[in-house]
């Protein structure tokens, strides 16, 4: 009788660990994924964090769209370079640590590790992005210097965490469901997986945890564009004052364009982040065979 697996397993090849390979290319085919889907999908972004911090039945402003971009990508080059550069090579060693039908542990834990390394960097950059998405700066540096001026260094990390809180979860969901279905689908279908298959698959995991971390990302975004007025004082009276004051559907402000970014972009960076490993491993294979 077959005995079925709980989880996708996938075997390690015998090619010996090499970690600081793992953790170069991590860092390349990170900046190099996490740049094109900041610059394609900014304009969601911005239109979402609109929505998120529009109090009972106020307007948005559908102006400057890519207001903040290139102080935003300033962050998110290095930010994602720390989190595919942790990930890639926690993953591969944890892979070989797990039981072979446990490699979703391995890739929700890698999730996690690499998420808490980058949210140093990117919870600067999120806040500075947001607050210029809601009109209240014009320019990065102008943003940083009169974030710390009024408020401290703990300026730039308002909402820290509540963004752990959603950023954390939401790393190792949506690592460990694209992981998951990838690793069962090239065992189905018995070969490598093409570009736009590894793209598909990224927009299902994308969707699925940005529509199930909406809640979070809510109080996240209230409490990162509130500033010195300090109108809710953490996590948990900023969720009931929400729902005090807005009622439980306030938790899903933003879901639609939500799920719609992070989708999209999970295409487009799983995309091109399983395309630039693939260049840098035959790149190494052409200089091993010529050395």
């Amino acid at each position: 009788m077959e005995i079925r697996k709980p989880f996708a397993s996938v075997t390690m090849g015998e090619e010996p660990f090499n970690f600081l390979r793992a953790l170069c290319d991590g860092v390349i085919a990170g900046a190099t994924a996490g740049v094109v889907v900041e610059t394609v999908l900014y304009p969601i972004d911005t239109i979402k964090t609109r929505l998120q911090v529009a109090h009972g039945g106020s307007k948005i402003y559908w102006r400057g769209l890519y207001s903040g971009l290139a102080g935003n990508l300033a962050g998110v080059l290095p930010a994602s370079a720390i989190f595919v550069g942790i990930y890639e090579p926690t993953k591969q060693k944890l892979l070989r640590v797990f039981p072979e039908n446990l490699s979703a542990f391995a890739h929700l834990t890698a999730g996690a590790i690499g998420g808490a390394a980058s949210s140093l960097i990117r919870v600067p950059t999120e806040v500075v992005k947001q607050r210029m998405q809601t009109g209240q700066f014009t320019t990065a540096p102008n943003a940083v210097r009169l974030i710390v001026a009024r408020e401290g260094i703990r300026g730039l990390y308002a909402g820290y965490s509540s963004f752990l809180l959603r950023d954390l979860p939401f790393d190792a969901i949506q690592f460990c469901i694209y992981e998951q279905i990838r690793i069962g689908y090239k065992i189905a279908a018995r070969r490598e997986l093409n570009d736009p298959e590894n793209a598909i698959i990224g927009a299902f995991a994308g969707a699925i945890t940005g529509a199930i971390t909406t809640p979070l990302d809510v109080m996240k975004t209230r409490l990162m564009v509130q500033g010195s007025a300090n109108q809710y004082k953490g996590i948990l009276n900023c969720a009931q004052t929400i729902l005090r004051e807005e009622g439980p559907a306030a938790f899903l402000k933003g879901i639609g364009p939500r799920m719609l970014w992070i989708g999209i972009g999970g295409s487009i960076f799983f995309g091109i982040l399983e395309r630039t490993k693939l260049l840098l491993s035959q790149r190494h294979f052409d200089l091993g065979q010529k050395s």
